[in-house]
């Protein structure tokens, strides 16, 4: 690996395990974070996402691996490691007693932001979350949205290149789940994010690269652009109204196997690399073949994350 990449790492989980008894919660997971990456950790309850976010944030030590945030390893210089990172537990650390202003002056002091920039940093947070508004209010009386928000604010005072967020909208209602997502969005703006959810349109919504534990295990890593599929098709859906043969299909260059699914529906599965589209709507064309549907099935992530976490399937990783 070059100099130059290495230098885009911000975060780097190697061998990751944690053992509890005879129980492994995380059993040898390989992890990074890219600059500017906001990166979606995905997976059943109980996976291990919070225990593999708590070993990130150095709040949990690992049994096996180890933890290198911008090149500094967790274990041997968690002080200046941890200066990196803003960390939002499951359960927001709060004082409900203390006003929003007052909860994040007292969070600045413990990132040891100098006291003559506490004061800016504070605003500046509440400012990019949304609470410009909110700084004489009680935490215990604020809205469950707007206590999340707080705990994101906390995360970010000291401006840490990675922000760890650990089910950020559990317990929100749509319309404060909609404004935390698009809060995530603009703090990818200027913060690399890891964001666990078990919901998968949060994913979606939010995270340009999609990585999936099952079973402490890391089993799926890959840039959400990619889900979908290739540019190249693996399969297409063909619709006739007036078909030829199935081995009049099977002779257009680039398609493999042909099936029926219904009347005047086939499913096409296409050799490695071709692209037999505009081969097949060309000779449908000559041919007066009717063509009114020719499309590529998409792989949604639902299916994808089915398939990886059913309860029988033993967990394999697939990777980018």
């Amino acid at each position: 690996m070059s100099q130059a990449m290495n230098n885009d790492v911000l975060v780097d989980a190697q061998g990751l395990t944690r053992r509890y008894g005879l129980i492994r919660a995380v059993a040898g997971l390989d992890l990074q974070l890219r600059n500017g990456e906001i990166l979606g950790l995905l997976g059943p309850n109980g996976a291990g996402k919070s225990t593999t976010l708590r070993m990130l944030a150095g709040c949990l030590a690992p049994s096996e691996g180890r933890v290198l945030i911008r090149g500094l390893d967790m274990a041997r210089a968690p002080s200046r490691a941890k200066r990196h990172l803003g960390y939002l537990p499951e359960r927001p650390p709060l004082y409900p007693e203390q006003t929003v202003r007052e909860y994040l002056a007292f969070c600045a002091r413990l990132h040891r932001i100098p006291r003559r920039e506490q004061g800016a940093a504070v605003a500046s947070a509440m400012t990019d979350c949304g609470l410009a508004d909110m700084g004489s209010r009680l935490i215990a009386h604020c809205s469950k949205g707007y206590q999340q928000r707080v705990g994101i604010a906390q995360a970010i005072l000291h401006r840490p290149d990675v922000v760890i967020l650990d089910e950020p909208t559990a317990g929100l209602d749509p319309n404060q789940i909609r404004e935390i997502r698009a809060l995530i969005r603009r703090l990818g703006e200027s913060h690399s994010v890891i964001l666990s959810s078990h919901i998968l349109p949060e994913i979606q919504a939010t995270c340009a690269r999609v990585a999936i534990i099952h079973g402490g295990q890391l089993v799926f890593d890959r840039p959400m652009r990619d889900i979908e599929g290739d540019e190249r098709p693996r399969t297409l859906r063909l619709g006739l109204r007036r078909p030829p043969g199935e081995d009049v299909l099977s002779s257009v260059s680039g398609i493999e196997r042909v099936e029926a699914i219904e009347e005047g529906l086939w499913q096409l599965t296409c050799a490695p690399g071709a692209d037999p589209r505009e081969a097949i709507a060309g000779q449908a064309a000559r041919d007066d073949w009717g063509l009114f549907e020719l499309s590529q099935p998409r792989r949604a992530l639902e299916d994808i994350f089915t398939e990886l976490t059913s309860a029988d399937r033993p967990a394999t990783r697939q990777a980018a």
